[in-house]
């Protein structure tokens, strides 16, 4: 990773735990667009995630469930950890997630959102590790 991208990715996972998808979304779309395999494929998938969590605050069932299933079947291939990346973590978070919004339904979005906002339920964050 050149120091120019992990710069950027430093400030997407800031982003991202900050709640700001839609500017992650840039962030990591710019580093996605000149990354190479593997990287391609991971950086995808958390875009795909932030882009769910972004239509999901924004009452999108229908694009909330199918960006984070994309985002989490991109991601399972890079289980347990990424460079310095948590997969496990934001994997799970986002697939309980991902089934909790299925449960609800596109007419429950509205409760569900209220309780991540309120704090009940937690969004998923990005956590790193250390690499070996």
């Amino acid at each position: 990773m050149t120091e120019d991208i992990a710069i950027a990715f430093e400030q997407a996972v800031e982003q991202f735990n900050q709640r700001d998808f839609y500017a992650c979304h840039d962030t990591l779309e710019a580093i996605w667009m000149d990354a190479l395999h593997p990287d391609k494929a991971f950086y995808q998938g958390l875009l795909q995630v932030a882009v769910g969590l972004y239509h999901f605050e924004n009452h999108n069932w229908r694009g909330a469930t199918i960006l984070l299933g994309e985002g989490i079947g991109r991601l399972r291939y890079y289980l347990p950890t990424y460079g310095t990346v948590e997969v496990q973590q934001i994997l799970t978070e986002s697939a309980m997630l991902l089934a909790t919004l299925q449960q609800a339904g596109a007419e429950g979005i509205g409760d569900l959102l209220r309780k991540f906002e309120s704090g009940e339920l937690n969004f998923p964050k990005i956590l790193r590790c250390h690499e070996d």
